[in-house]
């Protein structure tokens, strides 16, 4: 997976850097992973800002502005908190687009109603935030690896539709 990371990243550096956008991450359960990949790239300088690792409720809230509210009724691990994520990250860092993630990687942490694996992925724009589940335990270290390499695979597939969407608005 490290190497299709690498390579995700590096496509998605070519869409950034071609229409000279931005991206910064949000990662609670990841801590870094995704930043990590994208970085892999030489020349990641000129479109990633940066990153924040929002581990606790109170990073979330303090620096991305997540409401308090929704993490004491829903806790970190739901679709709105991922969604929360990725516009604070772009308000935040200043950045045209933001990958989020959050979830419960393992091995404990899990509940009856959020289990281990529990993952939400965030990404897009302040103004266009999409989300994905991700669900099942396959242990701490594949959790993590799988949940960075689907995030980078929905931001490519996220920029392929908006350049599409862009090359056909131009025709």
């Amino acid at each position: 997976m490290v190497l299709e990371n690498k390579i995700l990243s590096k496509e998605i550096q070519q869409y950034l850097y071609d229409n000279g956008k931005t991206l910064g991450t949000a990662e609670s359960c990841t801590g870094g992973r995704i930043a990590e990949a994208i970085i892999a790239s030489p020349g990641a300088s000129n479109y990633f800002k940066g990153g924040i690792i929002s581990y606790t409720n109170e990073i979330k809230e303090r620096l991305l502005s997540v409401d308090h509210q929704v993490l004491e009724e829903k806790t970190a691990v739901c679709e709105e908190v991922a969604i929360q994520m990725v516009k604070g990250a772009c308000e935040t860092l200043g950045v045209d687009y933001a990958i989020s993630v959050t979830g419960i990687a393992g091995p404990g942490g899990g509940t009856a109603a959020i289990p281990v694996g529990t993952i939400w992925i965030g990404y897009g724009s302040k103004e266009d935030v999409r989300t994905y589940l991700l669900t099942g335990d396959e242990g701490r270290d594949v959790n993590l690896a799988v949940a960075t390499n689907k995030a980078l695979k929905l931001f490519l597939m996220y920029l392929k539709e908006l350049n599409i969407e862009e090359v056909s608005a131009e025709n």
